[in-house]
C-alpha cells in the first residue's frame, strides 16, 4: 500500500487506539475541520535582537511557502494564514508567546522558532498542550525529547560527534593539514553541545580534536552577549593555531574576523558552526576560505539533480530577499531547513486529513515526510526523530559559499584561503 493509500487505514486506526500525544481536535483549536475559515499556523521568529539576521531568512522562506501553498489551494481546501510574533531573540519571551498563540489566539497549528534555546522553550509549551511542532534548526538531539517535535535540519542523533569528525576529516584531506587548533565556543545550548557534549555524553570538538592527535592550543568559551571581541582575537593570535574552530552563531565569525583584522592577524583556516550566511561575505577577502556546515547550497550541480520546482523556489526566494535588502539573498541552509519544516507540517496535515494534533504526530511517525531539499524523511522517536544527516561542509570561495566536502557531493575543491 502506498504512503497516501495508507492514510485512511491510519486515521481509522486512530479511533480505537491510544495516541502518542495528548489529543487536540481541530474544532478545539478554532474553526471545525470542514470550515471555510483559514487554517492558522502560529510561531515566533527572532525578527529583532541578536538572531535577527537569520530570523529574516526564515520569515521570507515561510512567507514564500505559504503563498505558494495558497496559490495551490491551501490545505484541506482552506486558505492557510501564518501568524508570526517577534520573540526579540529572547528565550524568556518565547514560552509566553507560544502560550498566547495556543491558549488565546487559538491557532490550529504551530511551527517552531529559530535558534535552539528558543526552540526548547517552544517545545515545552507544545508538549504541555499536546501540539505537534515541526522545527527548523535545533540540532541538540538529546534534549529534543518530545515525541511530537520534528526537525527540519538533522545532524543525526549525535551531532556533538558528527560535526567535529566531519570537519576534521575534511581538513585532514588538505596537502598540509592543520596540527594546532583553537576552539572558540558560544555558550549557547547547541554550540556548546557541539564543543563539549552533554551530561550523558561528554564527547565534543575539544575531546575529539585531542583524540585525533590535534594540539588544542586555545580553548575559549564566551557568552552569547559578548560585544568586546578584541581579547578573544588576541588570545587566538598569540596561540598561533593552524585552524580556528568557532562553534558560534549568527554574526560571531564576523565579529571575530573584524577583531582579528584590527590586530593585523588572519587565521590560516577558520570554521564557524552556525553563521548567518550573508554577513561574512560582506567582509570580502577577510572571510576568504571560511568553512561552515550546510544542508543545501544552490550550486548548479546540486540543482541539476533536483526537480525543477527546487530552482523555482530558489529563484523566488532570491527575488524576495533582494526586495527585503537582505545582505545575502541566496536560498541556502537556513532557508532549506525552514522549507523542510513547513513541508513536514504539510505532510502531517494532508496525510492525516485533518488538524487533530495526535493524528498529525502519528502520521509523521508512521509515514514520514517527502521534502524538496532533503528527500524522504523518516522519524523514529527512539532517536528523537532525527533522521540520517544530509550535512556537508561549505566554504567561502570567490565571495560565495560552495559545497566542498564530502568529495562525492562537492561543487568545488576544498582549499586553504589565499595568503
Amino acid at each position: 500500500m502506498g504512503r497516501r493509500g495508507s492514510v485512511l487505514v491510519a486515521v481509522v486506526a486512530l479511533i480505537g487506539l491510544g495516541t502518542a500525544c495528548e489529543a487536540k481536535s481541530g474544532s478545539d483549536s478554532g474553526a471545525p475541520a470542514d470550515s471555510d475559515e483559514p487554517i492558522v499556523v502560529g510561531s515566533t521568529l527572532s525578527l529583532s535582537g541578536a538572531f535577527a539576521a537569520t530570523g529574516a531568512i526564515h520569515k521570507i522562506a515561510g512567507e514564500l511557502f505559504v503563498d505558494r501553498l495558497n496559490a495551490d489551494g491551501g490545505w484541506l481546501g482552506r486558505e492557510v494564514r501564518w501568524v508570526v510574533r517577534d520573540d526579540e531573540s529572547d528565550q524568556a519571551k518565547v514560552a509566553t508567546l507560544y502560550e498566547q498563540l495556543i491558549s488565546q489566539d487559538k491557532v490550529d497549528l504551530i511551527i517552531g522558532p529559530y535558534a535552539t534555546p528558543n526552540i526548547l522553550s517552544a517545545m515545552a509549551v507544545a508538549e504541555r498542550h499536546g501540539f505537534t511542532m515541526p522545527q527548523h534548526t535545533s540540532v541538540l538531539a538529546p534534549q529534543m525529547d518530545y515525541d511530537c517535535q520534528f526537525p527540519g535540519w538533522s545532524i543525526g542523533p549525535e551531532p556533538n560527534k558528527f560535526v567535529p569528525n566531519q570537519l576534521f576529516d575534511a581538513v585532514a584531506s588538505l596537502p598540509n593539514p592543520p596540527a594546532k587548533v583553537a576552539i572558540l565556543t558560544n555558550q549557547n545550548g547547541s554550540t556548546d553541545f557541539v564543543s563539549y557534549g552533554s551530561d550523558a555524553d561528554r564527547a565534543g570538538a575539544v575531546s575529539i580534536a585531542k583524540q585525533r592527535g590535534l594540539d588544542v592550543v586555545a580553548e575559549i568559551r564566551y557568552p552569547p552577549t559578548t560585544t568586546d571581541w578584541a581579547p578573544i582575537a588576541t588570545q587566538v593570535r598569540d596561540a598561533a593555531p593552524d585552524l580556528v574552530v568557532n562553534n558560534g552563531l549568527g554574526v560571531d565569525p564576523v565579529n571575530l574576523l573584524q577583531a582579528m583584522t584590527q590586530l593585523n592577524y588572519s587565521p590560516p583556516l577558520m570554521f564557524s558552526l552556525f553563521p548567518a550566511p550573508g554577513p561574512p561575505l560582506g567582509l570580502g577577502a577577510a572571510a576568504d576560505g571560511l568553512l561552515s556546515v550546510s544542508i543545501f547550497e544552490p550550486n548548479e550541480s546540486t540543482l541539476d539533480e533536483l526537480a525543477p520546482e527546487a530552482t523555482e523556489i530558489v529563484d523566488e526566494f532570491q527575488s524576495r530577499a533582494e526586495a527585503a535588502d537582505l545582505p545575502y539573498t541566496v536560498f541556502e541552509t537556513q532557508a532549506a531547513a525552514s522549507w523542510t519544516a513547513w513541508e513536514i507540517l504539510a505532510d502531517a496535515v494532508v496525510g492525516s486529513g485533518g488538524l487533530d494534533q495526535a493524528a498529525l504526530c502519528d502520521e509523521l511517525h508512521g509515514n514520514g515526510a517527502t521534502t524538496t531539499f532533503n528527500g524522504d524523511l523518516t522519524f523514529d522517536p527512539e532517536v528523537n526523530n532525527f533522521w540520517p544527516t544530509t550535512q556537508t561542509i561549505k566554504q567561502v570561495q570567490n565571495s560565495d559559499w560552495v559545497t566542498v566536502w564530502p568529495a562525492d557531493r562537492a561543487a568545488a575543491e576544498l582549499r586553504r584561503p589565499a595568503s
